[in-house]
């Protein structure tokens, strides 16, 4: 059995001019130890999709199959995911989450807060020096406020609180978004260090080169779609989805090729088109692509896209 299997998952938000799936019909597995990458452009549902799965979709409602461990966990009530789930086994570090730390609290205070809210009963100052620690931090930082950090600290001090209850799963949301890369290159390397110790991670960005040090597979996402999945070394040596291709030939390299880009613009999630949802930006583009293509099998996972429909 599969530690997390997803199936089928949509997640909509209600608009004054309808329903939006930023989520739409995506699947993939991940067996224990494993760890997944999401990558795509700004709005194509990649914070949505971790949002989805712990839970925590405000103004919106996920429906579908998400299996983890076992358990169905969009078909439990709110209150038995909220004491057994959040937090304990499932985790997130969300966007942004360096400036969401309490201006008035000292460090430790909103640990202790945390802490209370999932009703940990045990000793609150081991855990809270044992999670700081496994992020590289002295405990002094404990007594000081958010402001006194630096950008990299507070950034480490809310990985430490998703990891504070040892959970299975951890979602992180762009965890090094506005970091210098000295810092980004800590978090990486404290991520690889917990993957070693057999935490599983969905890391969501749109930077490719930095899901390649982590990733034992990707998701592409496309206008609220996974529009290609599979194992990393099968996205980066052979991408299959015109999509992906234009992703990775965006990087810059050290051979110095010139990074290309994707023209155009992706589309809207309001009124969803029943065709392609890449075609007016595709250079593959044929006249089939008019339908929206189903899921093709690939070595590892699976490609949307009608290129490969004869290859099956």
């Amino acid at each position: 059995m599969a530690f997390l299997s997803i199936s089928g998952l949509f997640s909509r938000y209600s608009s004054s001019q309808g329903p939006v799936y930023a989520v739409d019909d995506v699947d993939f597995e991940l067996n224990s130890g494993e760890s997944i990458g999401i990558a795509g452009e700004s709005a194509c549902g990649k914070s949505t999709l971790g949002l989805s799965l712990i839970r925590m979709l405000s103004g919106g409602e996920s429906f579908g199959k998400v299996v983890f461990n076992g358990d169905s966990i969009l078909d439990i009530s709110e209150s038995n995911f909220d004491n057994q789930f959040r937090w304990k086994k499932i985790s997130m570090i969300f966007q942004g989450a360096m400036n969401s730390l309490d201006p008035v609290f000292t460090i430790k205070q909103q640990f202790v807060e945390i802490l209370k809210q999932h009703n940990f009963d045990g000793d609150i100052d081991d855990l809270i020096l044992d999670s700081i620690n496994s992020v590289y931090l002295d405990k002094n930082i404990l007594k000081k406020y958010p402001h006194e950090l630096s950008g990299g600290m507070k950034q480490r001090v809310i990985i430490a609180m998703a990891l504070i209850l040892k959970p299975q799963f951890v979602i992180a949301d762009e965890p090094t978004t506005a970091l210098d890369v000295l810092i980004q290159a800590q978090i990486i390397n404290l991520l690889k260090i917990l993957k070693k110790d057999g935490m599983s991670f969905m890391l969501i960005t749109h930077d490719l080169a930095v899901l390649s040090e982590i990733a034992d597979k990707i998701g592409i996402m496309y206008g609220g779609q996974m529009v290609e999945f599979g194992s990393s070394k099968e996205i980066y040596s052979n991408p299959k989805h015109p999509y992906t291709q234009g992703l990775l030939e965006s990087i810059p390299t050290l051979k110095g090729n010139a990074p290309k880009y994707i023209p155009g613009t992706p589309p809207s999630l309001l009124d969803a088109p029943t065709e392609c949802r890449f075609i007016a930006r595709c250079p593959l583009a044929i006249e089939k692509c008019r339908q929206l293509p189903p899921k093709f099998k690939t070595d590892s996972g699976y490609v949307r896209c009608w290129l490969y429909e004869d290859k099956q």
